[in-house]
């Protein structure tokens, strides 16, 4: 006979489990009988779960397969929609309609982190968890789903939404590479210093220090290093806009 304990805890799992799904339909208008694998979606590392072989239980590796199929989905999109942009084109594009800047404006108009699972408070989060877990999120509906329906929840979500083509074009999806492409042009010397800060804080930070003709120019601070290099160098290209625009085209 089974106890009572055991199935008081498999009626209150799966109370939990509908809990999270009514809550996942509410906000983004799906719904699924696999909350295991949308709640995975949903996991921070900062949990440190893992299954019954030791394997991480967080977003991470959905993550990972959202981004490949955002790719592919709006590779073929851009493919049948501009005949005539060849390689170079079409991957600035790919590059400019699944930005972290665009996909985590997707994330947070849906709302994502309030279906998220961490032991760090939500206001130390940057924007790019809204991106991270949207890019989950896409990951999870094509394992439960398949291809079709993903591509069709992408589509919806994201390309239906695009502006013109051509507005879209003059787009800065990297401050960065923006920057490095005009010093390189301009054989003008620039270097990042980026290190990590060492703080009390919950979340980890790091700084980075962009040096124009060897004085600094901008900082940054992120919670990474490539955050923080992009941050800074999106103050530089602020700093020298006019000069960027007339040499980059």
């Amino acid at each position: 006979m089974k106890s009572f304990l055991s199935i008081f805890y498999r009626k209150s799992r799966s109370d939990n489990d509908g809990i999270f799904c009514d809550k996942l339909a509410q906000l983004t208008g799906f719904n699924t009988k696999n909350a295991p694998l949308f709640k995975q979606a949903f996991t921070h590392s900062s949990t440190n779960k893992s299954d019954k072989n030791g394997n991480p239980l967080n977003y991470e590796r959905l993550e990972f397969l959202g981004d490949a199929i955002l790719g592919t989905v709006v590779a073929s999109y851009l493919y049948q929609s501009v005949p005539q942009g060849n390689e170079g084109y079409l991957t600035k594009m790919r590059s400019k309609i699944v930005s972290r800047e665009n996909l985590n404006k997707i994330g947070k108009k849906l709302c994502l982190t309030e279906l998220v699972e961490s032991k760090i408070y939500k206001n130390q989060f940057g924007d790019n968890i809204f991106g991270d877990l949207f890019e989950a999120f896409i990951g999870a509906i094509y394992i439960d789903k398949g291809f079709d329906y993903c591509e069709s929840y992408i589509k919806t979500h994201i390309l239906s939404q695009i502006e013109d083509i051509n507005t879209l074009e003059g787009k800065i999806t990297s401050h960065k590479s923006l920057f490095i492409e005009f010093c390189q042009k301009e054989k003008i010397s620039f270097r990042f210093e980026s290190s990590e800060d060492h703080t009390n804080e919950h979340v980890r930070y790091f700084s980075s220090k962009l040096y124009y003709n060897e004085r600094i120019i901008a900082k940054g601070r992120a919670t990474s290093k490539k955050k923080a290099e992009e941050k800074a160098a999106q103050r530089a290209y602020f700093a020298l806009q006019n000069k960027i625009n007339v040499n980059i085209k």
